[in-house]
């Protein structure tokens, strides 16, 4: 059964930095992309990063660039979000999800697009206090 768990979120002062973690069971991670999405609240869900299956493919929103990074380690199956500089708008539920090879098949790019992306974590919290 196909599962995604995040983990690493938790509280943080402004300036600080987090590493988020997320594990996919299931099946292996040969194919499509991952993704991060965020939810603050009040607000809809918004792509922050995605990386291709075979890491060679990443993207960036415009507001995390030079602040996240995102990588994968095959062996362990596991998507990190690297962040620095947090701020307090950072302050959101944070999703991975995975696209199966619909639409980033090639490992060429990806794209953090909602729709794209067909099996989803239950999310973890981040806060920035400021």
């Amino acid at each position: 059964q196909l599962q995604l768990v995040e983990s690493g979120g938790g509280l943080v002062q402004s300036g600080g930095s987090l590493r988020l973690s997320c594990l996919v069971s299931g099946r292996t991670l040969d194919s499509g992309a991952i993704g991060w999405f965020r939810q603050a609240p009040g607000k809809g869900r918004e792509g922050v990063a995605c990386i291709s299956a075979n890491g060679e493919a990443t993207n960036y929103a415009n507001f995390v660039k030079g602040r996240f990074t995102i990588s994968l380690d095959n062996a362990k199956n596991t998507v990190y979000l690297q962040m620095y500089g947090l701020k307090p708008d950072d302050t959101a539920i944070y999703y991975c999800a995975l696209e199966s090879g619909a639409y980033f098949s090639g490992g060429r790019y990806c794209y953090a697009l909602e729709y794209a992306y067909d099996s989803w974590g239950q999310g973890t919290q981040v806060t920035v206090a400021s």
